[in-house]
């Protein structure tokens, strides 16, 4: 997963496709998908404002408190870490062979208010380690 989404892209997905899903069980592929399949597609021909090519975002403490960003998924050896950027505490693990079709409950209450860019959230998370993309990381 973490060569699909993050070593295999130069800077971030436009798109994620039932690629990712590759070698999954046929039954469940039908049940999130429909039976349809589609590429995964990255975000291409972009250029920085200077005209620049564009450069990776790396998610840290910084960039999580001026940016707009409510969730972030870290991925671990033994599952994906989902985080909320409004929580200090770390977030629930899905370990990898979790069914995607389940629910996975959050552990943490909604917060009080929204906060905008350039506002510092109610908390924010540690600096993750993984390097993330915005597109895959905004929900």
């Amino acid at each position: 997963m973490s060569r699909h989404l993050i070593d295999k892209v130069a800077v971030g997905w436009q798109t994620l496709g039932t690629d990712l899903l590759d070698g999954a069980p046929p039954a469940l592929l039908i049940a999130l998908t429909g039976g349809e399949q589609w590429a995964s597609r990255t975000l291409d021909h972009l250029v920085q404002p200077d005209g620049s090519p564009p450069r990776r975002m790396t998610v840290d403490q910084e960039s999580v408190i001026t940016s707009d960003f409510q969730w972030g998924y870290i991925l671990r050896p033994n599952g994906i870490e989902v985080r909320n950027v409004f929580h200090e505490e770390p977030g629930p693990v899905v370990a990898w062979s979790a069914d995607p079709r389940t629910v996975c409950a959050a552990p943490w209450p909604a917060p009080a208010a929204r906060h905008t860019r350039g506002t510092p959230p109610l908390a924010t998370a540690a600096p993750a380690k993984a390097t993330a993309t915005r597109t895959n990381t905004r929900h």
